[in-house]
């Protein structure tokens, strides 16, 4: 069984499983998970099914469509982590029509690959770790002290190439062993991790003067590998530094990690899993659709370059190669979640053929006064326990009560409802808002102690603000 089978084999989660974990981080929106939970199942029965049939077997791509902050982007990301794939989000209104300037369609593959060698190299290092870690005691050693190598001058200045005509170059081994020894036990238990070495480490190779960048796809990857070769060519150059122990054992464990890996496995190994396990979430795709009340349709103006946005995104979701500086990447197999609010277009503005590239397709609803609050204190990762977690640190207890979120609620919705809808990204401002005085006046105010959020004190702080439109609408 290949590593990837094994990755996916672990992460064989069943549709309400990850509906489960979904709804540890995310509020409602039921129909959006039950369709990625789907998805992602789907690639572990395709993983699974018969030999003859599996490469047949294609992703359903899903279309998230709703406004602004109701949780589109944080399914796609959760569902990336829970299946640890390699995962990209892209704007489709930053890419270009080929033979414009600007980055192409296929630069998110070429972006997907290098994260996805990022993340197994890192793998790869977490494996090798515990052996890195005995190089670099033992670098750190040779700094502070030098082995003693045999047939070198003893302390009396005698050589000899005869270890047995030797007996005082032998005695000054064993002592430069034992001391060498204490001074290892003194670095496991991080007696010297103050004390400044002089260490040689490998000077990064690639320099900002290198970098080349062109308009299209080809120019762009010919810049890339001219880079690669500009860096190749000045070798493996290295540098000195004066650091303290404790920052040389990280310097020195990334540097042995990399030597300890097979970097031509990590790219293979990370190449498969693009191809059969990554995830592409395309924000803003209502953004390259034609407007529906443009008079421009079907015209000139800025729909052609749009509708060419759609064009050379077309190829890349329907299944094709896209080469990379690590060879060709089939795209097959990859997940495409698309997303946009479709205000001002509709799903059917896209051009036929990438419309049916997207069957699923999933409505996210409008976030609720009531949402609000669940948000406020369901998840794993909820704002509250984000900030009680900060204050705690300067030893301070912070408790929400009831009253207060449920206000904090009622006025998010509210802000929404009279300035602009931008969902739960309303609360960010809220609660920024709410808690900016004592945030200013921790540690040196308040240095310590219990502190309770009512409704009073939300009231207190916010109420001006609420009341006043042109406040709320730059501050809130």
């Amino acid at each position: 069984m290949s590593t990837l089978q094994k990755t996916v084999t672990q992460k064989n989660l069943t549709p309400r499983q990850v509906v489960a974990e979904l709804n540890k981080y995310i509020v409602g929106q039921d129909e959006a998970k039950r369709s990625v939970a789907i998805a992602l199942r789907n690639r572990w029965r395709r993983m699974n099914a018969d030999k003859e049939i599996r490469d047949e077997i294609l992703p359903n791509n899903i279309l998230l469509i709703g406004p602004t902050g109701v949780g589109k982007t944080e399914i796609a990301r959760r569902l990336a982590k829970l299946a640890d794939a390699p995962f990209i989000k892209v704007e489709a209104s930053k890419f270009t029509e080929v033979g414009y300037v600007g980055r192409d369609v296929e630069s998110m593959i070429r972006d997907l690959t290098d994260i996805a060698i990022n993340m197994v190299k890192t793998e790869m290092q977490e494996r090798v770790e515990e052996e890195a870690k005995k190089i670099v005691e033992d670098r750190i050693l040779d700094i502070l002290i030098p082995p003693v190598k045999k047939g070198e001058d003893n302390a009396t200045g005698f050589h000899s190439d005869d270890d047995s005509f030797s007996p005082d170059n032998a005695s000054d081994q064993e002592l430069n062993e034992r001391t060498r020894e204490k001074f290892r036990e003194k670095l496991q238990n991080g007696e010297l991790d103050d004390r400044e070495i002089e260490v040689e480490v490998q000077k990064s190779s690639k320099s900002p003067m290198m970098q080349v960048f062109g308009p299209q796809g080809g120019m762009e990857e010919m810049g890339i590998n001219l880079q690669d070769m500009l860096g190749q060519m000045g070798g493996k150059q290295k540098t000195k530094r004066k650091v303290t122990i404790e920052e040389a054992r990280e310097l020195l464990l990334e540097e042995e990690s990399e030597k300890l890996i097979d970097h031509e496995s990590a790219v293979q190994e990370a190449m498969e899993r693009v191809q059969k396990q990554g995830i592409v979430f395309i924000d803003e795709i209502d953004k390259v659709a034609e407007s529906s009340g443009d008079g421009n349709k079907g015209g000139g103006g800025p729909d052609v370059s749009r509708q060419g946005v759609q064009r050379d995104m077309l190829p890349i979701v329907e299944g094709s190669n896209i080469s990379t500086k690590h060879g060709m990447v089939k795209t097959d197999h990859i997940l495409f979640i698309g997303s946009g609010a479709f205000h001002v277009s509709k799903p059917s503005d896209l051009i036929p053929e990438l419309q049916g590239r997207f069957p699923i397709r999933v409505e996210l609803n409008s976030l609720t006064e009531e949402d609000f609050f669940d948000i406020l204190t369901q998840p794993k990762n909820a704002l509250t326990k984000q900030y009680q977690a900060m204050l705690k640190s300067e030893n301070v207890d912070v408790e929400f009560t009831e009253g207060a979120l449920k206000e904090v609620a009622a006025i998010a919705a509210q802000v929404n409802e009279r300035v602009e809808n931008i969902g739960a990204r309303r609360l960010h401002t809220i609660l920024s808002s709410l808690l900016d005085e004592l945030l200013f006046a921790i540690p040196d105010d308040i240095s310590s102690g219990d502190i309770t959020i009512d409704k009073e004190y939300v009231n207190k702080q916010l109420d001006d603000l609420v009341k006043d439109k042109d406040l709320s609408h730059y501050i809130l």
